[in-house]
């Protein structure tokens, strides 16, 4: 069946799953989840324990999953996280579906999650092809213009080549960042996550691959979030 979305906002059943009512149980997980993979258990199988000890749906799982860390993992991002601050006069390289997405997300009121590395993330999915929607011209904007206000030096933005309409996305954001004289690069790779893992620039990216290989990386989507998009649903489940 074709993807008719046209914004990438909550599934009809996040108001229940990740109210009020759920949400100590769903801490609790997260907190169980992270010290399982603290101890080096394996995270399939361990996701899968603290899910059905939970009774967690997929959708609830997954959340988990893509908000937890380990001991180490949350020692080794903290200490090479750079602050917004720091970025004034100097370049940086985005992880560009990874933080397009959690904007749209967020600008069309879909849940986001606080995690136990402070990093906002979604539970949007693209499944291999892009689909242009409401918020994305807005949120290409509303970046471009934080990035700029900030006074981010360049930018480099990566997307990924095998994701149907990359080109195309890659042209309209292109025409954007002309039309708003943003020096930004745009890059399409067969795998980007490899780019960002070398680079000596900061990283903008939440990817949990990313983030552990990475050499530096700022939290680019909650500062934006919190400063731009106060009005989005945030669930903190750390």
């Amino acid at each position: 069946m074709p993807d008719r979305r046209t914004h990438r906002g909550p599934h009809p059943s996040d108001a229940k799953l990740f109210g009020s009512a759920a949400i100590a149980s769903l801490r609790t997980a997260l907190a169980d989840f992270s010290l399982l993979l603290t101890k080096g258990y394996a995270d399939k199988s361990s996701l899968k324990l603290v899910g059905d000890r939970f009774s967690l749906t997929e959708r609830q799982r997954l959340a988990i999953m893509r908000s937890a860390c380990s001991d180490q993992q949350l020692t080794s991002r903290r200490n090479r996280e750079v602050k917004i601050v720091d970025l004034a006069g100097q370049p940086i390289i985005i992880d560009g579906y990874n933080i397009l997405i959690t904007i749209e997300a967020a600008m069309s009121s879909g849940v986001i999650f606080k995690g136990r590395d402070g990093c906002f993330r979604d539970l949007a999915s693209i499944h291999g092809t892009y689909r242009k929607v409401t918020e994305t011209i807005p949120a290409v904007l509303l970046i471009g213009k934080f990035l700029k206000e900030i006074n981010v030096a360049n930018c480099l933005l990566l997307l990924d080549s095998p994701v149907s309409n990359s080109g195309r996305l890659k042209t309209l954001i292109a025409e954007l960042a002309e039309e708003n004289n943003w020096d930004w690069e745009i890059e399409l790779l067969p795998s980007p996550d490899a780019k960002l893992i070398k680079t000596d620039l900061t990283v903008a990216s939440s990817d949990s691959v990313v983030l552990d290989g990475c050499k530096s990386w700022v939290n680019l989507a909650r500062a934006i979030i919190e400063e731009r998009l106060p009005k989005a649903p945030l669930v903190n489940l750390s």
